[in-house]
């Protein structure tokens, strides 16, 4: 599995290999004219920090300021999401934004804010399919085997997820009913722990990002069934999409970058085009490549188009299920 030693490393060697000329926005010369806090809503480690670590280090190399990562974790994302929100609008706190922003806006009805009102989308930074992966000791090869073994085991059969109304979960709910199979849901604190009871048969599947998964299924410990997106993915060439077996299914995780409602527009047009600048450097693109990603480019507009139709998507999933956050 890649630790965070691993993906932290690799992303500092990428930047290290940037060096370009510094760029300022045009009707905003002096910005940024100091530090600029970039906040990560989640714990320290992993795909998140690996991506705004890149992200960071090429801004601040072009722009000739630091970017700073900060993790602020807790409650879904809330806490860190809340946090920039609550910041003044000037392009010095900006938001990892990712695909809880869009389930929690339909998720958890007494959010405190409310995110499309709040943030200013400014880019797309990366998507990362899912997997479906299970226990070498069930008896199934394929998404096929999968579903027939749920019917054929009604009630016998529990899904592990990072927690409850997280993307791993709501992607389980989404099968279960396309499907129309039903399985127990167990939610763990991460995925690492429900990832180890998987491999131990103790907990038939999971889905997954393929990020923290896929060495997994290389090694063997695990057998994946199909992932999430439509396409197939370049570090699990070999895996179907779930589509092929149930079309329409369609899921993911996405990241991108958002300011506080009413930045000024050229900031954020500055950020948009260095952030995607950034996505098309080689050594960025190979590392968001390592982590099973795919980049997001675009300007600011189509980014939110895209946070809009996502958080439409994960209304509908979560209705569907039937979960609210209590």
């Amino acid at each position: 599995m890649i630790t965070r030693r691993h993906l932290l490393r690799g992303a500092a060697g990428a930047a290290a290999a940037l060096a370009a000329p510094r760029a300022f926005a045009v009707g905003n010369p002096s910005y940024p004219s100091r530090s600029v806090k970039w906040v990560v809503p989640y714990a320290p480690g992993g795909a998140t920090d690996v991506l705004s670590r890149l992200i960071c280090q090429r801004l601040s190399d072009r722009l000739g300021q630091t970017f700073i990562v900060e993790n602020k974790p807790g409650a879904g994302s809330n806490i860190g999401t809340q946090a920039v929100i609550s910041s003044a609008p000037d392009g010095y706190t900006l938001l990892l934004t990712s695909t809880a922003n869009a389930i929690n806006a339909s998720f958890d009805p007494a959010m405190p804010y409310d995110f499309a009102k709040g943030i200013t989308p400014v880019a797309g930074v990366a998507r990362i399919p899912l997997v479906l992966v299970v226990s070498n000791d069930l008896p199934v090869k394929s998404v096929a085997d999968f579903i027939a073994y749920a019917k054929a085991n009604p009630g016998k059969m529990s899904i592990a997820s990072s927690g409850i109304g997280t993307s791993l979960h709501l992607s389980g709910e989404l099968f279960k009913s396309m499907a129309g199979v039903q399985f127990t849901h167990v939610p763990y604190r991460g995925s690492a722990p429900g990832l180890t009871d998987v491999m131990s048969g103790q907990i038939q599947g999971m889905f997954d990002n393929v990020t923290s998964s896929f060495e997994l299924v290389r090694a063997g410990k695990l057998r994946a069934l199909g992932v999430t997106t439509r396409e197939r993915s370049d570090i699990l060439p070999d895996v179907p999409p779930i589509a092929d077996t149930l079309p329409g299914y369609e899921t993911s995780s996405f990241y991108g970058v958002g300011a506080p409602y009413d930045t000024p527009r050229e900031i954020v047009d500055l950020l948009n085009r260095e952030v995607d600048a950034a996505l098309s450097d080689s050594g960025i693109k190979a590392r968001i490549a390592e982590l099973g990603a795919i980049p997001l480019h675009g300007n600011a507009g189509e980014f939110a188009s895209m946070l809009s139709a996502e958080t439409e998507r994960w209304r509908k999933v979560v209705e569907l299920s039937g979960i609210k956050k209590e």
